[in-house]
């Protein structure tokens, strides 16, 4: 058993480091020899810093960034501040910026264990809140979303830094008139993973996303869309060729991961065959097709004994999860491409976008099928789950520098990679060094037109990449190689997370190495007083309070879900059923909840001026013990908390 700590001053929940004793006893193996993924983690972590508007914290590590878009959504009456630039421009496109932070959540929920171990935990939490902040601001309304700030033509037009831009900051929303199910499907989906990665450390702040993917979930299903029929200026640059029925999957895939709400299972169940989770073998996973993500989701759900009755229709979705896994190691009946190098390729335009994504799920994939003890089974004969990890190991070893041409395509790592990136920011000088007011034209000739380095190194980005045949220009204005974005690096996170820790925990190991356990003391940020110990891998295992002397300070647990619903006069109710538990060593008394956001009846307990409090027939509630009540509306859960409470 290893005691460890960590830093997370920003979810107000204080961890101390954790030693690198485990590669010493021989727990955790060292990385194969020929790259530092622990390194490259780090870095590519820090791109996103470098990709934030809005106002920059002092936490700021990409120093030669400053403030911007600080009135984005002003023109539109709402506040729009924060997020992420898409890549090597200033405007923030909703569908490719959610599908980030869905990758970011899933690299962390299936690796958390492993950056926490490398000291990266926090700052990859750190930038899905970055994201997720802005949703939340992006969806004003139930049935709103704003899916777009600025414009690719105006942005285009000109190249500036984005703390000097004077283009457009018009802002593009959906609703129910001019609907986007596939912006509002894959937004609940990045809110619901989220979710996730914020349950132990910030549970108000889980739910209240949790809160955002329903309604987001049922605003998708219920209005349907393309949403770029909705935001016409986004056709250019982020069309859904594959429409939102892949969307509406992956985002009931993704609420019952953060729920274990059956209606979620259900609507995977009754709707893979209509929606196509069933029915497409892709070649391809993205921010545009995610069937192969919904399907290695839905393989795990079956592998995990979740199904039910939907087993059958479970299986079909593995059988075309297994075949994107074989068609990537060249073993299906419909083969992904691979240059002379052995790069999976899809196309010249920002080829690695889709060598992070499948690699990821290969790698996620090779580990659910050695937790179930199982091999894949591919047109050309059984694969052990390890040729899948050695194939995505192979894919970022490319990446950063085992290639025909010795380039790393990591910027930052290695002492070869791209020095004229076609990144506004990190291709004209910092506004710290120079604040001189770089205009919208004069940035393509003085900036654009260099031949030179970078003044800015854009750590930590993966580029484009190269072609069909390992070719690679470093030209600024060869976009479709040396263009960076977001989601490039998102996948990237959960890879060399597993590839620098190893499997830790009970499904967590590389094979021939013992189970091990880390465990994080919990302290209470103000007073630093112990409030319980959390095994890790953090995202699978309990609050264990005794070995601390305080208890937890957080004792009551309260646990929202949908039991049943049914339409009445064309509006769909909910039944919601709320747990509330007891679980400090002490007896619970003078219980008072507030209970807001409620438009219809409840059950189970006694109305006290604006609170809630135990029903007239329970004075107490013992340790360890738990009450439920239940209320029925037609809108997402009402939001519970905990006003007062004694404990004796």
């Amino acid at each position: 058993v290893v005691f460890a700590v960590l830093v997370m001053d920003t979810f107000n929940v204080r961890v101390c480091s954790v030693a690198s004793v485990l590669v010493f006893l021989g727990l955790i193996p060292l990385a194969l020899a020929g790259h530092d993924y622990g390194q490259a983690l780090s870095k590519s972590i820090l791109f996103f810093e470098a990709q934030r508007s809005g106002y920059l914290p002092s936490s700021q590590r990409v120093q030669w960034r400053s403030h911007s878009g600080l009135y984005d959504g002003k023109a539109n009456g709402v506040n729009l501040v924060g997020g992420y630039y898409d890549a090597g421009d200033n405007v923030k496109f909703g569908l490719p910026m959610a599908f980030t932070v869905t990758m970011m959540s899933w690299s962390i929920i299936e690796y958390g264990t492993q950056m926490a171990s490398s000291g990266e935990l926090r700052h990859a939490m750190d930038a899905v809140k970055w994201g997720t902040d802005y949703f939340i601001k992006a969806h004003p309304e139930p049935h709103v979303l704003y899916g777009e700030v600025g414009d690719g033509n105006t942005d285009h037009y000109c190249w500036q830094r984005p703390e000097d831009m004077t283009t457009s900051r018009q802002a593009y929303k959906i609703e129910p008139s001019n609907p986007g199910s596939d912006l509002a499907g894959e937004t609940a989906a990045a809110m619901a993973a989220a979710s996730i990665v914020f349950r132990r450390f910030n549970p108000s702040y889980a739910n209240e996303l949790l809160n955002h993917a329903y309604q987001l979930f049922e605003f998708a299903d219920k209005y349907r869309g393309k949403y770029d029929s909705s935001i016409t200026v986004a056709q250019k640059y982020y069309r859904s060729v594959s429409g939102y029925a892949d969307e509406l999957l992956w985002a009931a895939a993704w609420l019952y991961k953060a729920t274990n709400n059956q209606y979620y299972l259900n609507y995977l169940g009754n709707n893979g065959d209509a929606l196509g989770g069933t029915g497409w073998a892709m070649t391809e996973f993205g921010w545009d097709v995610k069937y192969a993500g919904v399907q290695t989701l839905v393989a795990k759900f079956l592998m995990q004994g979740k199904a039910g009755q939907h087993a059958p229709v479970f299986g079909k979705y593995q059988q075309k999860a297994e075949s994107f896994m074989c068609s990537c190691l060249g073993k299906g009946t419909q083969n992904v491409q691979k240059t002379p190098g052995g790069l999976i390729f899809r196309q010249r335009w920002n080829n690695l976008q889709f060598v992070t994504s499948a690699s990821f799920l290969l790698t996620v994939y090779s580990d659910y099928l050695t937790s179930a003890g199982k091999n894949l089974q591919c047109a050309s004969g059984s694969v052990a789950p390890s040729e899948l990890l050695s194939l995505a190991k192979s894919q970022v070893d490319y990446i950063l520098g085992d290639n025909p041409r010795a380039t790393s395509y990591m910027v930052g790592y290695g002492s070869n990679y791209p020095r004229q990136v076609h990144h506004r920011a990190s291709s004209i000088v910092s506004v710290k060094v120079n604040p001189s007011f770089v205009s919208c034209r004069e940035g393509y000739a003085t900036w654009f037109s260099r031949k030179a380095s970078d003044p800015n190194v854009l750590t930590g980005a993966i580029v484009g990449g190269p072609g069909a045949y390992d070719n690679f220009a470093d030209e600024r204005d060869n976009y479709e190689q040396t263009e960076p974005a977001t989601y490039n690096n998102a996948p990237l996170l959960g890879i060399l997370a597993r590839l620098s820790g190893g499997r830790s925990g009970n499904n967590q190991l590389l094979p021939g190495t013992k189970n091990v356990y880390s465990y994080v003391l919990l302290l209470d940020w103000k007073s630093g007083i112990c409030v319980g110990l959390l095994r890790m891998p953090w995202h699978t295992s309990d609050i264990v309070g005794t070995y601390c002397a305080a208890s937890y300070t957080t004792p009551i647990a309260l646990e929202q879900k949908i039991t049943t619903s049914w339409v009445a006069n064309g509006k769909t109710f909910y039944r919601y059923s709320t747990v509330v538990t007891n679980k400090s060593a002490k007896t619970l008394k003078d219980l008072k909840l507030t209970v807001s956001k409620l438009y219809g009846p409840l059950w189970g307990l006694t109305k006290d001026g604006n609170s809630y409090s135990f029903p007239a027939w329970i004075k107490s509630l013992p340790a360890g013990k738990s009450i439920e009540f239940v209320y029925i509306h037609s809108a997402s859960p009402a939001d519970v908390s905990v006003s007062s409470y004694t404990l004796n």
